[in-house]
């Protein structure tokens, strides 16, 4: 660990390749934790295949640029971006009529279980159909190097797209009719009843959405990293890091925590070891929850 350490302070490219790569990884994980966000503000549904979903993405890509299974048909994954979203849209809203509905007005370990048998019949399903092998969706593109500095081709391709997608999501939230009624369902869904919004609509909309985004952000991982059926769970954490530590509808918090968490997973990784990068996002996740506490009560101290 001391050899890892003297490295950053001795070659100062290396502590920029990390910082940029957890900025590349970290907007994909703001894309993961938008969608949860979502949800869990909207529906009160702590979606624990959040991860899942995201796997399911990014076997979209990977299938749809595999001759195997395309034969002459196959193509670029990234056009799988499109096909994965509304593939995933259309999964997430059979999702909700099939299970989600009926956990909506439950209480939350409901939910959470819920959502967890889903999380587990996800993943067996694309197990049995795919193998449990490690796959990843070959972009093609170069990697661009400057000493010890390197940057992958693919990675500014998927920042670039990430962001285009948050700013589609944001404004279709912000000025469309269906982005206003899912806004005033997540304030007080039975004024929005009374006002003559569906809420039940507007439920299935939002998780299929979040179905969609997930699905838009696997196919992002799967060119940059690897995907297996029962890699559903580190995204699904991740999402629920960024989210518990920025607040429900904090925007701005949700983009600050998941760029903070990808860089804080890429150095701490470098420093302890690779195997030690999962463990290193539930001791955020912990850390944020004890911080989370204090703050609780010492608000109630003070109201009291």
């Amino acid at each position: 660990m001391l050899d890892n350490i003297m490295v950053l302070v001795q070659a100062p490219l290396v502590p920029l390749q990390l910082l940029l790569d957890g900025i590349f990884i970290g907007a994909i994980f703001i894309l993961i934790a938008y969608g949860l966000a979502l949800v869990w503000g909207v529906m009160n549904v702590k979606n624990l295949a959040q991860g899942d979903f995201v796997i399911m993405g990014g076997y979209i890509a990977w299938v749809i640029s595999n001759p195997k299974y395309m034969g002459a048909w196959a193509v670029h994954p990234i056009l799988g971006l499109p096909v994965a979203m509304v593939f995933m849209f259309g999964f997430g809203w059979v999702i909700y009529f099939l299970i989600i509905k009926r956990v909506v007005y439950r209480d939350m370990f409901t939910s959470l279980l819920a959502t967890f048998g889903l999380a587990i019949v996800i993943a067996q399903l694309l197990n049995q159909m795919f193998g449990p092998e490690v796959q990843v969706a070959n972009s093609g593109y170069p990697t661009w190097t400057w000493g010890l500095l390197s940057v992958a081709a693919i990675k500014v391709v998927a920042f670039a797209l990430t962001v285009i997608l948050a700013a589609m999501v944001v404004i279709f939230m912000r000025y469309s009719r269906m982005g206003q009624a899912i806004r005033a369902t997540a304030q007080d869904a039975r004024a929005a009843k009374v006002m003559g919004i569906d809420t039940e609509h507007v439920y299935a909309f939002t998780y299929a959405l979040n179905a969609a985004i997930c699905g838009a952000a696997g196919v992002l991982i799967s060119m940059i990293w690897v995907i297996q059926p029962f890699f559903g769970l580190p995204y699904s954490l991740r999402a629920f890091v960024v989210v518990t530590a920025a607040g429900l509808g904090n925007l701005p918090g949700i983009i600050t925590y998941g760029l903070g968490l990808g860089v804080v997973e890429q150095f701490g990784g470098f420093i302890l070891g690779a195997q030690f990068q999962q463990a290193i996002v539930v001791m955020v996740l912990v850390l944020v929850l004890i911080v989370r506490q204090i703050q609780q009560n010492r608000y109630r101290q003070a109201v009291v």
